[in-house]
């Protein structure tokens, strides 16, 4: 338990204290807008994905040392999220096509902020018991880089069933 912990502090910190706020205008200078809303906008790379078994406390490494991914958050609401795993190869058979879904979360929908966290309506997925759900994600930008957290959860393609969370860090593209 303590392992966990440790490992998953940085991550559950509360979003900073500049969020959510507007800097201060000093003499007519001109205001920087803090608020995850307008921070979270944009285009994001996807830099590493661990999976923690609640269980275990275990860091799972299911995407590989190279995952890709994006995820895009635009000013009117949407979000489009598509990561996939390192060294994934074109399938041959319909074996291969199944194993690769282990290594894939994509979906698409409207999402809104609440506090330090962004929920997801998710109207397409490439899970097909997402659509029509709330996903929730907390987050916690730091200059170029978010920090994403899920709850736990029972994932379709990975650690045999058991609750599991992820931890996702991205950076953000010019």
């Amino acid at each position: 338990m303590a392992r966990r912990a440790l490992v998953a502090l940085p991550l559950l910190l509360a979003a900073d204290q500049t969020m959510g706020a507007s800097a201060p205008d000093h003499g007519g200078a001109a205001r920087v807008d803090t608020r995850l809303e307008d921070r979270i906008v944009g285009t994001w790379g996807l830099v590493s994905y661990k999976v923690e078994d609640e269980e275990t406390g275990k860091l799972i490494d299911t995407m590989g040392g190279t995952p890709r991914g994006r995820v895009i958050f635009t000013k009117d609401g949407w979000v489009a999220f598509h990561l996939e795993g390192s060294e994934r190869k074109a399938a041959t058979t319909d074996a291969e096509r199944a194993a690769l879904m282990k290594t894939l979360v994509a979906y698409i929908g409207r999402y809104r902020i609440e506090g330090d966290e962004w929920v997801t309506s998710v109207q397409t997925a490439w899970a097909p018991e997402w659509v029509g759900t709330e996903q929730r994600r907390s987050i916690r930008i730091d200059g170029d880089y978010a920090d994403v957290t899920t709850p736990w959860r029972k994932m379709p393609n990975w650690d045999d069933g058991r609750l599991s969370r992820s931890i996702i860090r991205f950076r953000h593209l010019p």
